[in-house]
């Protein structure tokens, strides 16, 4: 059962890491206000994302410790508050790129 939350976890941390870097590249690079707004949202996505998946190593594949439960509970609470942050914020910035197209 750990071998295959490995297989889960690894690539899925992998993955929105390197989500997180381009959108925060792409998102420093921008000119437009609500396009860096929408990428850097996209960022808070990923790293939520990424945040809630390290949690899941720290309380499913770690040897229960007190140290690692409270570890794993504060990324588990960071990354809840950094993806609702995130799509809060990229409904906002979306709705406004909207507004601007008409």
């Amino acid at each position: 059962m750990d071998q295959l939350l490995q297989w889960f976890f690894a690539p899925g941390i992998m993955i929105t890491l390197v989500l997180s870097v381009v959108f925060s590249f792409k998102g420093r690079r921008e000119q437009a206000h609500n396009i860096r707004g929408l990428h850097t949202a996209r960022m808070n996505i990923s790293m939520g994302i990424m945040l809630i998946f390290i949690a899941g190593v720290q309380l499913l594949l770690s040897a229960e410790s007190t140290m690692r439960i409270v570890i794993g509970a504060l990324f588990l609470v960071l990354g809840i508050f950094n993806l609702f942050a995130g799509l809060r914020n990229h409904s906002i910035f979306r709705k406004r790129i909207e507004q601007e197209k008409m």
